[in-house]
């Protein structure tokens, strides 16, 4: 019996532009390589991956009521994610990102944060506690009491819960999601969030933090470094796998996946832990968290034969 998931929060369509050497002057054009959109954000992003995994996947947010929500729902419904527990929000428009992709790799990003500002907890579907595991992506966005009420029903329900951030490490951001920590299983932040949350100036110190703060477990990207995993009794570091890198956009979402997935099939957290720096390896081939074609058997021969850095 596959893995039920539901992923909560942060839905976003993302336009990748690749080959962007500047910005234009003026009303002037430029010829790129490549415009591909996908779907992405902390939950949209987790999902449409843990569902290429083979989990069983429901989407929960909002979205608005616009052609770009007609085209986000269809990229996660291809895969095989349940959207109907995304609700419309005819007064927003569905968050998006343009993410211009250097030559060099750099990607700045312009992001509108449109209905999931706008997502509170009345809209979720008491549905979403039921499922094996509750992943929460942007806390932010409900703040720690609406979403430490919200892990804490799915907890309740019998699910195991995990959390990632969209914003930068910040301590008065660290303050305001606070309350979900005890009620978290898994917190999946990148090395600069917690080094920015913590202050502190080695990141396995600031794992630790945020473990002493509640967090079960904290699994941290370290990009090319791969992740480090800390929990109250150990320190874990598992190396990335060596893969040549065209678009880091989604690797973040990609690894949660793979690590929450390993860790609902009874593997060890360094195990799950390399199924996502092996699932993050996918993405970064390609554009967005749908780039190319994957599946968890596929991941897993990738594996077996790729080394790591």
């Amino acid at each position: 019996m596959s893995t039920t998931i539901s992923v909560v929060g942060v839905h976003v369509l993302d336009t990748h532009v690749i080959g962007v050497e500047s910005i234009p002057s003026g009303s002037d054009g430029q010829l790129v390589e490549t415009i591909r959109m996908s779907a992405a954000g902390t939950a949209g992003g987790t999902g449409l991956v843990l569902a290429r995994l083979g989990a069983d996947v429901s989407s929960f947010g909002a979205v608005g009521d616009d052609m770009t929500a007609v085209t986000l729902l269809a990229l996660l419904a291809e895969e095989g994610v349940d959207v109907t527990g995304l609700v419309r929000k005819g007064e927003h428009q569905t968050s998006s990102s343009v993410i211009p992709v250097r030559p060099s790799g750099e990607r700045p990003a312009w992001h509108c944060i449109g209905a999931n500002g706008a997502f509170t907890l009345e809209d979720l579907d008491p549905a979403a506690h039921l499922a094996d595991h509750v992943h929460l992506g942007g806390p932010e966005f409900l703040g720690g009491a609406a979403a430490g009420e919200l892990l804490a029903a799915a907890r309740s329900a019998g699910a195991t819960t995990s959390v990632d951030l969209l914003a930068p490490g910040d301590p008065d951001m660290l303050a305001w999601i606070a309350d979900a920590l005890p009620h978290t299983d898994y917190l999946l932040p990148n090395d600069e969030q917690v080094l920015g949350f913590t202050g502190a100036a080695d990141l396995a110190d600031g794992a630790r933090a945020l473990v002493d703060a509640g967090a079960g477990c904290v699994a941290v990207t370290r990009g090319a470094r791969g992740a480090l995993v800390v929990t109250r009794d150990e320190v874990i570091e598992v190396p990335a796998y060596a893969v040549d890198v065209v678009d880091t956009t989604g690797c973040g979402d990609a690894f949660s996946a793979g690590f929450l997935l390993g860790r609902a099939q009874g593997r060890s957290l360094a195990d799950s832990a390399a199924l996502g720096c092996a699932t993050a390896a996918q993405v970064a081939g390609g554009l967005g968290t749908d780039a190319g074609v994957y599946d968890l058997a596929s991941v897993e021969a990738f594996m077996a034969v790729t080394p790591t850095r």
